[in-house]
């Protein structure tokens, strides 16, 4: 067994608390991010809206994926493409 695979082990179980923590409080993470988004939005006199709004949604799609929400279990790359498989 590598180092990669005794590491993987030991994390997954971290990463399951995380995903089931995502799941059940991820509309408050996502309302967080809103109202920072809001906040930042203001200080900036919204000289930077497209940018905090582009942001805040990417951090949002982010928690969703960590969540699982998506429907599978391995999402892929976030613009959708198929990785390349090893040959």
């Amino acid at each position: 067994m590598g180092l990669m695979d005794n590491l993987k082990a030991k994390l997954e179980p971290a990463k399951d608390k995380v995903s089931g923590l995502a799941q059940q409080h991820g509309h408050k993470v996502a309302h967080g991010l809103d109202k920072a988004a809001k906040a930042v939005d203001e200080k900036t006199k919204h000289k930077y809206s497209d940018k905090i709004h582009t942001g805040a949604d990417k951090a949002k799609d982010a928690m969703d994926r960590l969540a699982h929400k998506d429907g599978s279990e391995d999402a892929g790359p976030p613009d959708g493409r198929t990785p390349p498989q090893a040959s």
